[in-house]
């Protein structure tokens, strides 16, 4: 068989679509910068302490030495929220949201807004599902929610959860066990949340990759998943984020394989 110039640039290619699909490295690709993650948290006491358990986490991410990361805890009412120095995500790779029910001025609203449109990654944590969805009449003038954020950017539609007292049995996938966010996670160990199960069947987005799989004696719904969005940004959700969850090596796993993922 005759090799042409031609036929191993098209065979290249293709090497290098596949992996990046995978969220593999290409191969003898060199990383000259390490990701850089903005973690965007509430105090909110109905947030699942992520004011307590996220800039731990944040700092073993950058102790490890594959990640910066920097966290935003923001201040105000749901109504008028606001994130001091939220500038820095213009040079942020991964953007983390993990707050519930804000409204944020028309300025930081559209710095968020920009940044997802520029097609970088975005991370969401538990209440990320319902982060801008203020309920009610906005209490201050210049502010606004985004409603559109859960169905347009994360894929899917929150229906509220199930009681804490139920748990959740966290199971993988079965047809997308070797996706790289699951390298070395097993559930050989059960494993069981303490947070409840969050209502999101059937996603809106069919191409979403589920990763994750919760149930109680009530009903069993997607925990985690991947997607690619509108603006050809990566983007990872799960429901798992509880505080006690934080305590669960794999929970941790899951979230440190999901940002080399997002990051690469």
């Amino acid at each position: 068989m005759k090799i042409t110039l031609h036929s191993m640039k098209g065979s290249l290619c293709l090497v290098m679509a596949l992996h990046l699909l995978s969220g593999l490295p290409v191969w003898g690709q060199v990383r000259t910068k390490i990701p850089h993650i903005v973690f965007l948290i509430s105090g909110d006491p109905l947030n699942y302490n992520a004011e307590i358990t996220i800039p731990p986490f944040a700092d073993s991410l950058q102790k490890s030495g594959l990640f910066k990361t920097t966290v935003l805890k923001g201040h105000g009412k749901h109504e008028s929220y606001r994130f001091e120095g939220l500038e820095v995500i213009e040079k942020a790779d991964v953007l983390v949201i993990f707050f519930r029910r804000v409204a944020l001025s028309h300025q930081q609203m559209d710095q968020i807004k920009s940044y997802i449109q520029s097609g970088r990654s975005v991370v969401g944590i538990r209440s990320a599902d319902h982060g801008f969805s203020v309920r009610g009449k906005l209490a201050a003038e210049g502010y606004e929610g985004w409603w559109g954020f859960v169905p347009d950017i994360l894929g899917h539609e929150y229906k509220g959860h199930d009681s804490d007292d139920l748990g959740t049995v966290i199971t993988l996938s079965p047809s997308n066990t070797g996706h790289p966010v699951l390298r070395e996670i097993s559930v050989t160990k059960k494993w069981k949340s303490q947070g409840g199960t969050y209502r999101v069947n059937p996603l809106i987005d069919p191409k979403s990759v589920v990763l994750l799989e919760g149930s109680n004696s009530n009903t069993k719904e997607p925990a985690a998943w991947i997607r690619i969005n509108d603006y050809g940004g990566k983007v990872f959700y799960t429901s798992l984020g509880y505080p006690t969850d934080f305590a669960e090596p794999r929970f941790r796993l899951l979230l440190t394989n999901a940002f080399k993922w997002a990051g690469n």
